[in-house]
């Protein structure tokens, strides 16, 4: 990269005026010039004053001291903003986000010219605001985000529940959405305003088991609805260790905007920061040329590089951590790309499929080790040996005599009778060693029920056999020879999958069924090169100690109930202290439990305790989220209590909070 003068960077908060009067917080660092700038803008509801500050130091004075005025922005009720949230990716959510980009574009100190950017949530809402197609959005970064709500998301895969993220995830938000303001910042009035937030708050994961289908709640926010309402650049950022990469290579196929993507082997995180999996790139150099094309209509060219930059895995054994990933970047022209190569194997040609017909009733605690549907690069993240999941599902085994490259997304088609209406069927692609280990290489997950259609729900005919295609997630991923290319299949994956109210014997007939494999024939060095990962002096937060020594991720088994137990620390970042004297705690736990041969034993539960503190004022509270289900309804029961204490150690406590929420959803096709 060129190198540019730097500029110092003066930092200020903003109220930001919206059309209902209702006031919005935002942080601008700005370079220290004379003239108008272009503008970023980062917009979320995860609170600039602490939860995402330390990150935000990293990537908004680095942008500032580049000639650009980055702006991060508290969503409608949540931070310090003014007004009450109602849902993720609310029409009042994106609504101001178009008045925000108006408010910036219009600012004496810019040019006019906006670009958006952000990780999962403000890459959601980035993609999003550029369906809007405000005039002065010229740009987008959008980095671990999806096209697809409805199956792309942490509510269902494959038209099923996502049990893992369907309950931890709504329990998480409605823990992050009952925080209060910062004092500093909304003033004397903020355990009023608390207080208001928490009696007109409700969980969302009641409202999304609401819609069971792909029905107008979810297109709305899903931008693969309407692919040319999309006319700002677009940067796609995504990770092989990440649930949303497919939207990369969605979003590289389908744009008519200018669009360029890039996979790297990262999890679910901003891939400069040095979380595992590495490594790492310069990926706000990347950003910085993406917005001077864009932002400034510099001739630097990014329009001229290949659609797609992926790095393909090496072959590894089976780990929850890896520190780095080895294997190599590659760079396709456009995509779908010519240089990938669509290999079809029938099952019955397979180790395992020559048998004949085969039987695919799997154990309910098939899938407990599936790793963290989001992995964030902590320790027990992603998936152990699968030699246990192996051994719950049925597999078929590909001999591997000439090394090869896999690229994109793996493709199955199973001819299936079940015995039951209703029924589950999960693929996953693992690499097996000679030694027998079994590493995870994607998966693809089907709730039978939509395989006419994620918008609709079809009963099987019990005895009547199907073919049906089951795609797994996209992947990059070289087999070595030596080794076996592994098909499992299995009817039960929880917690990922939350099974139907009656266990499924499915009979599969290899000689009807097979696996394409999309193979990457170039061998030679694409030139693919980044710049070592830059960012500004990080926020001197200091960690505090976890208050319990419990493990990451545990399992255990009751061997005279048959319940499995799934304990997991999701491990979003622990307690911190700032340097403006802010102590910040937070202590998590999900639980997921089953009972082989018991679906209707299946229920998850997540507990959050939070507190933030300074020398003259306290808020802490505590919540529970729990799913289960019978035969017809799911069951959600969440509650949460508050507290405040408005002055120094001895002044009153008062509860600001006190509510439990009871609510039933009929089962329509979950």
């Amino acid at each position: 990269m060129t190198h540019r003068a730097l500029h110092d960077v003066t930092v200020r908060d903003q109220w930001i005026p919206m059309p209902d009067g209702t006031r919005l917080h935002a942080r601008i660092w700005a370079p220290a010039i004379d003239r108008p700038v272009p503008v970023l803008l980062e917009y979320l509801p995860y609170r600039l004053d602490d939860w995402t500050a330390p990150r935000d130091s990293e990537r908004h004075p680095w942008y500032a001291a580049r000639g650009y005025a980055s702006v991060r922005v508290d969503i409608r009720g949540t931070g310090s903003s003014d007004g009450l949230f109602v849902d993720e990716y609310s029409a009042e959510e994106l609504d101001d986000g178009i008045a925000i980009i108006e408010w910036l574009a219009a600012q004496p100190w810019s040019t006019g010219a906006v670009g958006a950017f952000g990780i999962s949530w403000g890459g959601f809402n980035a993609l999003q605001l550029a369906g809007r197609a405000p005039a002065a959005l010229k740009a987008i970064v959008t980095v671990c985000s999806t096209d697809d709500r409805y199956d792309n998301d942490v509510h269902y895969i494959g038209g099923a529940v996502l049990g893992i993220d369907m309950a931890a995830w709504g329990g998480t938000m409605f823990a992050f959405n009952s925080r209060p303001p910062r004092p500093e910042i909304v003033g004397a009035g903020w355990v009023e305003q608390w207080r208001d937030r928490l009696e007109h708050g409700r969980p969302m994961t009641p409202v999304w088991l609401s819609h069971q289908e792909r029905d107008d709640y979810w297109r709305h926010g899903s931008v693969c609805e309407d692919y040319g309402s999309i006319q700002a650049a677009v940067l796609a950022v995504g990770g092989w260790a990440d649930p949303y990469r497919d939207a990369v290579l969605r979003l590289v196929e389908n744009l008519d905007a200018p669009v360029k993507g890039i996979i790297g082997p990262w999890s679910h995180q901003y891939p400069d920061r040095g979380l595992a999996p590495g490594p790492g790139i310069g990926f706000l150099q990347e950003t910085l040329r993406w917005w001077d094309r864009w932002l400034l209509d510099d001739a630097n060219g990014v329009e001229d590089e290949p659609a797609l930059r992926a790095w393909i895995n090496d072959s590894e054994p089976p780990a929850t951590y890896y520190a780095e990933r080895t294997g190599r970047w590659v760079a396709a022209e456009a995509w779908p790309s010519a240089v990938t190569e669509t290999h079809v194997v029938p099952l019955a040609d397979t180790i395992g499929g020559e048998r004949g017909p085969v039987v695919v009733r799997s154990p309910q605690s098939t899938g407990l080790d599936a790793g963290r549907f989001f992995p964030f690069g902590n320790a027990t993240d992603l998936p152990p040996d699968q030699r246990a999941e192996d051994g719950r599902s049925v597999c078929f085994d590909v001999p591997v005599e000439e090394p090869f490259d896999v690229l994109g997304s793996v493709a199955v088609t199973l001819a299936l009778t079940s015995d039951v209406p209703h029924a589950h069927v999960i693929v996953r692609l693992c690499d097996v060693a000679p030694d027998g280990s079994s590493t995870l290489v994607t998966r693809g997950v089907l709730n039978l029920d939509k395989r006419r259609g994620r918008e609709r729900a079809d009963a099987l005919e019990p005895g009547v056999e199907e073919s049906v295609a089951v795609p797994l997630v996209s992947t990059g991923h070289r087999f070595p020879p030596g080794h076996r290319l592994r098909i499992a299949v299995s009817s039960a994956y929880w917690p990922w999958v939350w099974p139907h109210p009656v266990e499924a014997t499915l009979t599969l007939a290899p000689q009807r069924s097979s696996v394409s494999v999309p193979v990457w024939t170039r061998s030679t060095d694409d030139g693919v090169v980044f710049e070592p990962a830059e960012h500004a002096e990080p926020l001197a937060i200091r960690r505090l100690p976890a208050p319990a020594a419990l493990p990451q991720r545990s399992v255990s088994h009751d061997v005279e109930t048959g319940e499995w137990v799934l304990d997991v620390d999701p491990g979003y970042g622990g307690g911190r202290a700032y340097p403006d004297g802010l102590l910040f705690t937070e202590d998590s736990r999900e639980t997921y439990r089953i009972v082989d041969g018991d679906p209707l034993s299946a229920s998850a539960e997540s507990r959050w305790a939070i507190g933030l503190e300074k020398s003259d004022w306290r808020a802490w509270l505590e919540t529970t989220s729990r799913v289960t289900a019978d035969a017809d309804t799911f069951r959600i029961i969440n509650t949460v209590r508050a507290w405040a204490r408005d002055g120094g150690p001895d002044a009153e406590v008062v509860l600001v909070a006190d509510r439990r929420f009871d609510d039933v959803v009929p089962r329509t096709s979950a």
